[in-house]
């Protein structure tokens, strides 16, 4: 996959300049997946390829949630609404799943285990964090292309927006 993230003048032209999370109010997050959310918006928007197929950037992306699907709303940096398109949850519920249950382990460590016990919990986690990354890009194909970074940063972003 190209760069496809500066055109010939250094515009950015395909990233994401914008991100916000429409939360439900039925859901309470945890200090720590709060934390989680506003560390992956802060490194989407400090680093990140987003190119919305047909469509030059930056862009400024909506994200909810009916908890049985994930809807992206993309606009460009005035508010025209450019693409909005729904992912069905589904497959990424066992993924979710796991990375919840390593998560809450590994919070639980760094507050009563080892540095060496709390790496191999991180290691579980990340392994964890890369698949869902992997498909969440192959389910959003036919819509945009990510980077890998991009990808683990939404994949942690609808994780916390679905929570429980």
């Amino acid at each position: 996959m190209s760069d496809g993230s500066n055109d010939s003048l250094g515009q950015k032209t395909s990233s994401l300049s914008h991100i916000e999370v429409l939360q439900r109010d039925d859901i309470r997050i945890s200090p720590e997946y709060q934390h989680e959310q506003a560390v992956a918006i802060y490194d989407i928007l400090d680093q990140n390829l987003f190119i919305l197929l047909g469509h030059q950037g930056p862009f400024h992306l909506y994200l909810s949630t009916d908890m049985r699907h994930v809807h992206f709303d993309v606009r460009a940096e005035d508010g025209t609404r450019l693409n909005g398109f729904i992912m069905a949850l589904g497959p990424l519920r066992r993924i979710m799943r796991d990375y919840f249950q390593i998560c809450d382990t590994y919070y639980e460590a760094i507050r009563t285990k080892s540095p060496t016990q709390i790496q191999a919990i991180d290691m579980g986690r990340r392994a964890a964090h890369d698949e869902g990354a992997s498909l969440l890009s192959e389910r959003l194909g036919g819509f945009l292309e990510t980077d890998e970074m991009t990808a683990r940063r939404l994949f942690t972003l609808i994780c916390v927006m679905t929570r429980r």
